[in-house]
């Protein structure tokens, strides 16, 4: 197993056909704002939070940390995909898969509908099969959440449990790389 922590951060920006994924700027933080302060986000992940504590609370350069990606189209942060190691949460959380790299994605709701987050979320997981060959990589959503867990299918994720968690029932899965030949 490669140590993800040991791939060189940030890396070069990823194009796609429509979008670049990057690491956060100080230009992006109005958009984490709105991303963290939107309803329609936080619907998803137990609220959306007050402006005026994300004002004074987001860094002026938000989202700088490893495995942090914000995706933009045509200048703009539309959103971010993120690829992190989880450890072992105190509460027992079933939806971590403890050591493995998890898959996370957040839009502003502009965005949505538009494929943006297959694209850009395919992206970060051909980046991560190139920097830590045969790594699998976890995703956990809500299954309520019909868009989401329509993307993890779509994006090759294999389900491995559900459960009950955080008052809704949670869909946790497994993407796995395809080996090279060659």
């Amino acid at each position: 197993m490669t140590d993800f922590e040991r791939v060189p951060w940030p890396p070069a920006p990823i194009d796609t056909a429509r979008l670049r994924l990057r690491a956060s700027e100080a230009r992006d933080r109005a958009a984490f704002i709105e991303l963290f302060a939107s309803p329609e986000v936080g619907a998803h992940l137990g609220g959306a939070r007050p402006r005026d504590e994300l004002e004074r609370a987001v860094p002026e350069v938000p989202g700088r940390r490893r495995g942090l990606f914000v995706v933009e189209l045509d200048g703009a942060m539309v959103g971010t995909v993120t690829l992190e190691r989880r450890a072992a949460e105190p509460s027992g959380d079933r939806c971590r898969h403890v050591g493995r790299a998890e898959l996370g994605y957040m839009f502003l709701p502009g965005a949505w509908g538009f494929g943006y987050a297959a694209e850009a979320c395919a992206a970060v997981l051909g980046w991560f099969a190139a920097s830590c060959p045969g790594e699998p990589v976890a995703l956990c959503t809500r299954i309520d959440n019909g868009p989401s867990l329509r993307l993890a299918r779509k994006l090759g994720f294999t389900e491995v449990a559900r459960f009950e968690e955080y008052g809704a029932e949670q869909w946790s899965g497994v993407w796995e790389p395809v080996p090279s030949a060659g």
